[in-house]
């Protein structure tokens, strides 16, 4: 496959585009970018249509975060690269974060482990209850109990954190975000990457636990769904925007912000003035675009 390059200055990161990782690195690969609802139309072919779903890769474990229309793709990858082991973070259960889970072509397949973790919802009955409750009748045809896979399901409390072993590390806390949502923080050799969608900012008041999950972080993938300007006839709706993304990682030291979870309102003509602006405003800033391969070197 060929792969176009493009390293960015100071960053210490290759952005691949439609590459795969080299082993033993710590890397991220974006599967669906979009936020609410799947897009797929000629007007939305650059950046991608579907729902929240990244890859990443830390040492010799796949991690898949959310699981939104894009997984669909990401299974078939797995499935062509022999992955039999893998680890599905859920940042909450909202449809365009759960809708494609029933589409994992791996989870249909027998010996294949999966262990599905989610953060908000002990209080709730479990992330099990509503995978479940998802595939039951009348609004999908095969149950939960139908898929093959060996599949391990893990509630925890967001702030907590743990080891995957290999020397990966996983830190985690509460977003706000209607009924809950989790940021993730991934670390392994001496690399970090934060995963924080969906989440909603007060302006003028930065968000203490975000700073405190982002702090120093090599990549940060920040919920960016509305513009500053769009943002006051959205407040409640449970996200932010690029320009706040920006205002966070600036204050917290990090390296690179990737502009995540795009309004399906926003066609490519739009993203791509997005981009523009983004990177004028500060050089760290790339919007995320399906197939888009982040490798720390």
């Amino acid at each position: 496959m060929n792969s176009s390059r493009n390293r960015l200055a100071g960053l210490g990161e290759t952005v691949i585009a439609g590459g795969r990782v080299p082993p033993m690195t710590l890397a991220v690969k974006f599967w669906g970018v979009r936020g609410s609802i799947a897009c797929p139309s000629p007007q939305h072919v650059v950046y991608g249509g579907n729902t929240s779903c990244i890859e990443v890769f830390a040492g010799d474990l796949r991690l898949a975060l959310d699981a939104g229309t894009g997984i669909r793709n990401l299974g078939h990858e797995f499935i062509r690269d022999g992955v039999k082991k893998g680890v599905l973070m859920l940042t909450h259960s909202h449809w365009d974060h759960i809708n494609g889970f029933p589409f994992f072509g791996p989870a249909f397949m027998a010996n294949t482990q999966f262990t599905i973790y989610a953060g908000h919802l002990t209080n709730a009955g479990g992330i099990e209850n509503v995978l479940q409750t998802q595939m039951a009748n009348s609004t999908f045809p095969v149950p939960l109990e139908a898929l093959q896979a060996d599949l391990a399901f893990e509630d925890f409390d967001a702030g907590e954190e743990w080891s995957l072993g290999g020397g990966v590390q996983v830190k985690t806390q509460p977003l706000n975000h209607p009924n809950g949502a989790t940021g993730y923080r991934i670390e392994h050799g001496g690399k970090s990457v934060v995963y924080v969608t969906d989440t909603e900012h007060i302006p003028g008041k930065p968000d203490q636990t975000v700073l405190k999950l982002i702090e120093g972080a090599d990549l940060v993938v920040y919920d960016c769904t509305y513009t500053d300007a769009e943002f006051p006839a959205k407040v409640g709706w449970g996200h932010s925007t690029w320009q706040e993304g920006v205002r966070l990682c600036k204050m917290a030291n990090v390296k690179q912000l990737a502009i995540f979870h795009h309004d399906p309102d926003h066609n490519d003509d739009f993203m791509r003035n997005i981009e523009a602006e983004a990177r004028v405003k500060w050089s760290g800033t790339l919007v995320a675009r399906e197939q888009m391969l982040i490798a720390f070197d």
